[in-house]
């Protein structure tokens, strides 16, 4: 691994543990003594301070040293977990981000200002400790590791993977021979062995020249370094491979446990709850080996059967390593025997480039295209065998596509959790109690919208906080309860995702909104508006109806840049209010943005999509072809359907148009009749965005190529059924008798 590749995983890790930190501190608010939480913190830190450690950050070691030693006495019960430290603990861990962003960008300590800030949470973690801790770089020198001066000897007949050769006692063993390309790679072998004695004291550690060339063949750039090392710790076998996982591709690394462990990996074996067959996963469960060290035997096997040698049991080959004691192997073996069911496969995962993936998808839809283009032209020949093939050619088209846009789901609940630390921090700030409810979050959807989606619920929640949840006096003399509610859901409904932002506050002010939108020109005097026309106007731009400007909100930026953003991602947002009872935003996206299933009709000499996931079904219009209508709606099996003609709406050239047809679209709980003159049937959409030039087409919210190469237009189902309500709704205060659910 490169030092460029190697930095890349670190900076990928050690975002994914100080979220995962993040989380876990604030889940110890509610329950202080979950001891799954205080170790998952203590593991993140130590992990990205080991991780630090190998590149030469010190000033990242040296702040989540500290960290790391409050961190250590609340794991060993000498310390409990107060909201204080608990904020403290969030501070610490957005200092260890911004250290790590520095470390990365060539600062390693940061500016003055973070250098200062983090000297002075140092200065309050010492508070919690008996003894203060000094930078954890000082404590390991390069002469000294774990308070142990480092002896080293020449034994150029030293073996790696000779257990034998290895005197059994109460430390652990470890034998490392690093590869030759260490030090082209960047990587300096002194920082593996000044991390590993923060681990534990290193009570012995021999240089071996075993690798070592003759001098005229010796390549000064090259790594010819091997060590055998004496460790004494109460750490995990994985912590100490992980110790080397940057330089695990370019060494030879064996770890033996030390005597003592024998018993509690014999015990574990024992106890061992989730059955395996599979005697490397006993073994990895016990915490006896690790899951490379697995790796390689099986590897050796496998090169010992294509060679013709006699197959060895995996683990004699893992004894003969070095990696395990013999008699912990027997009691795998015996435990093994007993096992009668296979435990289930356990799914495995890796990272893919996002670009990779932005292609993979963009291919899909090409394919999808160009299988459309094969279809029609397999249909003009009326070949039956070429039909059924293209057919069958299509289904699997369809797999590829639904397989593909999987990859690109991802459940939003990530997104939520991201508030939960926002909602604390703002709610103290402002002196108020407010609990966070999330729903939903298993809830998948399109990658790219997880990733807009965040800044507009930003908004809608940081002003449920400051404008909506009255303050705690307040609400005692409304007789409310004191702690404020303040609700996150997610939930799927008619193709698309729907995310609430809900609170139990003083709810939107009709009048005072009125009155604003009066003063800034929005609305004549005494003009008549519904209630959802009134909620609309707050996100004008510039639109606020605060008394006084926070630093939160009121300074009317923030409501207009959501709807814009929404809109932008093909959704829409609703709003409900309750006068002091609360409101409820309601954001409505699309699943996806790359490839939908579609409805395929004709208006005319043009083609339009329709969403499929919005169609409910598909009546003949009564009347003539073309005929004049009296009413814009029909009754449709007792229900009132009010509908519009594409024709008319797009000035479509129409001619011998024998009947029409009514597509009735449903979205967000309303109905809509879209009048065609032709239906043709589902069809594979692949979405391609419109040029700036068609911005504010209304009616539109894509495009997409048929197999054809024509150019099709999809409707935008969601603006003609806030058309058709508004519309209706204009009517009926016109004097109009209208039917009561257009005027909603």
């Amino acid at each position: 691994m490169s030092l460029d590749e190697g930095m890349q995983v670190f900076e990928t890790e050690a975002c994914e543990l100080l979220d995962d930190m993040e989380q876990s501190l604030l889940e110890l608010e509610d329950n202080p003594g979950d001891l799954d939480h205080i170790n998952s913190v203590f593991r993140a830190a130590h992990t990205i301070k080991g991780s630090s450690g190998l590149f030469g950050f010190d000033g990242v070691v040296g702040f989540t040293h500290v960290v790391e030693n409050v961190l250590d006495r609340v794991r060993a019960g000498e310390l409990e977990i107060s909201h204080d430290l608990l904020s403290l603990l969030l501070a610490c861990r957005d200092v260890m981000g911004q250290l790590v962003d520095a470390a990365i960008a060539g600062q390693d300590g940061g500016d003055a200002e973070l250098q200062k800030k983090s000297r002075t949470l140092s200065e309050q973690l010492n508070a919690y400790l008996e003894t203060p801790v000094v930078d954890a770089v000082d404590e390991v020198k390069a002469e000294e590791v774990g308070g142990e001066t480092l002896s080293t000897a020449v034994e150029p007949e030293a073996e790696v993977n000779l257990p034998s050769d290895i005197t059994l006692d109460d430390y652990w063993h470890i034998s490392l021979r690093f590869g030759p390309d260490v030090l082209r790679d960047g990587m300096d072998p002194l920082s593996f062995i000044r991390y590993l004695g923060t681990l534990g004291d290193v009570a012995s550690l021999i240089i071996v020249w075993d690798g070592m060339p003759e001098i005229e063949v010796m390549d000064p750039e090259s790594c010819y370094l091997g060590l055998e090392i004496k460790l004494s710790s109460d750490v995990e076998k994985q912590a100490i491979e992980d110790v080397f996982q940057f330089v695990l591709d370019d060494c030879q690394l064996r770890i033996l446990p030390p005597l003592s462990l024998l018993a509690q990996h014999r015990d574990l074996i024992e106890e061992h709850v989730n059955e395996s067959m599979c005697l490397g996963d006993i073994l990895v469960e016990s915490g006896t080996v690790t899951p490379r060290e697995v790796n390689e035997a099986l590897q050796k096997q496998a090169d010992a059967q294509t060679g013709g040698e006699p197959d060895e049991p995996i683990g004699k080959i893992l004894h003969q390593n070095g990696v395990v004691h013999p008699e912990v192997v027997d009691t795998a073996v015996k435990k093994q025997k007993q096992v009668k069911e296979k435990q289930a496969l356990v799914g495995k995962s890796i990272r893919v480039s996002a670009d990779k993936l932005e292609q993979l998808i963009d291919l899909v839809g090409e394919l999808v295209i160009s299988s459309a283009n094969t279809k029609l032209l397999g249909n003009r020949t009326q070949d039956t065998a070429l039909i059924e093939s293209l057919e069958n050619m299509s289904r699997l088209v369809e797999d590829i596509r639904d397989t593909g846009l999987g990859l690109r789901m991802v459940p939003i609940g990530e997104t939520f959790n991201r508030f939960r630390r926002v909602v604390r921090d703002l709610s103290q700030s402002m002196h108020k109690d407010i609990e966070l409810e999330l729903s939903g979050g298993d809830k998948e959807l399109d990658k790219t919208v997880v990733e807009k989606i965040g800044d507009p619920l930003m908004h809608l929640v940081r002003n449920s906080i400051d404008h909506g949840i009255e303050a705690a006096e307040i609400r005692q003399q409304n007789n409310k309860p004191t702690k404020g509610k303040l609700s996150l859901t997610a939930y799927h409904d008619s193709g698309s995702i729907v995310i609430e932002v809900a609170d139990d506050g003083g709810g939107l002010s009709r009048d005072r909104i009125i009155a604003k939108a009066e003063q800034q020109g929005l609305i004549s005097p005494n003009q008549t508006l519904s209630d959802q026309e009134v909620y609309r106007l707050i996100f004008e731009p510039g639109f606020s109806t605060a008394e006084h400007v926070t630093d939160v909100s009121g300074r009317g930026v923030g409501m207009d840049v959501v709807r814009r953003n929404i809109e932008a991602l093909r959704g829409q947002v609703d709003v409900d209010s309750w006068p002091g009872k609360g409101s409820r935003f309601s954001i409505r996206l699309p699943l996806t943005l790359a490839i939908i299933d579609g409805f395929l009709v004709k208006v005319g000499h043009s083609s339009y999509v329709i969403p499929l996931d919005m169609v409910e079904e598909c009546v003949e219009l009564p009347g003539p072809a073309g005929g004049e209508q009296v009413n814009d709606y029909i009754n449709l099996r007792g229900e009132v359907l009010p509908f519009i003609r594409l024709g008319e709406l797009f000035e479509e050239s129409r001619d011998g148009v024998r009947r029409e047809n009514i597509v009735v679209a449903q979205f967000a709980g309303q109905k809509v009749g879209l009048v065609v003159d032709e239906l043709l049937g589902e069809y594979q959409t692949v979405i391609k965005p419109l040029g700036r030039i068609f911005t504010h087409l209304e009616g539109v919210s894509g495009a997409t190529i048929l197999g054809s190469g024509e150019v099709a237009m999809i409707i935008d189902v969601p603006d003609l059924v806030q058309q058709v309500a508004i519309n209706g709704g204009q009517r009926n205060r016109g004097g109009t008798e209208v039917p009561s659910m257009l005027a909603r």
